[in-house]
């Protein structure tokens, strides 16, 4: 049975997310605290497997409460934090200090249905999380920035990535140079986040990245991030790739989708595409990655070593989606290989798992 600790000082939101969440035969709400203080003295004395944490409480921040809890009692934590420009940048700092996970609070975009299944799901991940995270580079486009490695090029290489993913996925773009080709992500975030989540890779990393929109041409040195509540599809017209964002039903309780964004990548891309799965929950993006597989193009998994949630990586990995299984340490210089690789040389090393 899985413990869990909701910690948020509304009395509403208490009540909601531990009815919800109580639905769960697996995990077990053993309290709910009002503010830090509280939750502090029932997190000693109750050993919960993870907390959910609101960001915007009394007597003490959430931010602040989340650096003690890292240093002096580190367990999973996923941030509900509300669906706000404002809220999206203190829950991206929040993951920037440890936390596992964010969703939304329900709103206007998500109904207290969407926000519980996801929210369980979460949970469930979370209580297997590990906290064996790769330490983030020193931010410094200009200084760290690597060597440019690539001239015009009509490659893709599409990352999709769920829990831990926000740390991994700047991980890999740090170690990318400018040049590297058009890149499309899907990052499970909610709606707004991933705008502030883009922002802050922009600051950090060699290539631009910013938010995707409709029509956003898919061109080297620019990487794309799916917004938040909407999918993301690759499109092709002559030899000029753009991405389409769009609405439609979640899949794998996930909108962005990645396998929405990686079967697009294979109908249109095929053997022109790398494909790179990281750490996160669930199957989301396995089929969609074996599909790319099967099209010709390259594929990586995240190592399980790495990860934070070895889900995606696994499923992928169990259906032979994966050509070749990398630790995150390893995972940009790899896809700068695989994107540089002759075509001889990839026809020597099909079917390889390291």
């Amino acid at each position: 049975m899985i413990k869990v600790i909701i910690v948020d000082d509304s009395a509403v939101v208490r009540q909601v997310l531990a009815s919800e969440i109580s639905k769960a035969r697996d995990i077990e709400v053993v309290a709910v605290a009002a503010d830090p203080y509280i939750a502090r003295d029932k997190i000693v004395a109750l050993h919960p497997d993870v907390i959910t944490l609101d960001l915007e409480m009394p007597r003490m921040d959430g931010l602040t409460f989340l650096g003690k809890l890292m240093r002096y009692f580190p367990l999973p934590v996923i941030v509900v934090s509300s669906l706000t420009p404002r809220g999206s940048e203190t829950a991206m700092r929040a993951l920037e200090m440890g936390a596992v996970d964010v969703v939304g609070k329900p709103g206007a975009s998500y109904s207290v249905g969407d926000i519980s299944a996801l929210l369980i799901e979460k949970i469930r991940a979370a209580a297997g999380a590990k906290f064996n995270r790769v330490q983030p580079q020193a931010p410094g486009r200009a200084a760290e920035a690597p060597a440019p490695l690539f001239r015009t090029t009509h490659k893709i290489l599409a990352i999709g990535a769920s829990t831990g993913g926000t740390e991994a996925v700047r991980h890999v773009l740090m170690g990318l140079p400018a040049d590297t080709p058009g890149t499309v992500i899907v990052q499970h975030m909610p709606e707004h986040f991933t705008a502030q989540f883009a922002q802050r890779l922009n600051t950090d990393c060699p290539m631009e990245v910013r938010e995707a929109k409709c029509g956003d041409l898919v061109v080297p040195g620019v990487a794309l991030l799916a917004p938040g509540n909407s999918h993301m599809v690759l499109r092709r017209s002559g030899t000029q790739f753009s991405v389409e964002v769009k609405g439609g039903p979640p899949v794998h309780y996930q909108r962005p989708s990645v396998d929405v964004l990686f079967h697009s990548v294979a109908r249109q891309a095929g053997a022109n595409a790398v494909g790179a799965i990281l750490t996160g929950m669930g199957a989301d993006g396995a089929r969609g990655l074996l599909a790319m597989r099967q099209a010709g193009a390259r594929t990586l998994a995240q190592d399980e070593q790495s990860c934070v949630v070895f889900g995606m990586p696994k499923e992928a990995i169990n259906l032979g989606a994966v050509e070749r299984v990398v630790p995150l340490s390893r995972m940009a210089r790899q896809i700068i290989e695989t994107l540089s690789a002759r075509p001889d040389a990839v026809a020597a090393g099909k079917g390889a798992l390291q």
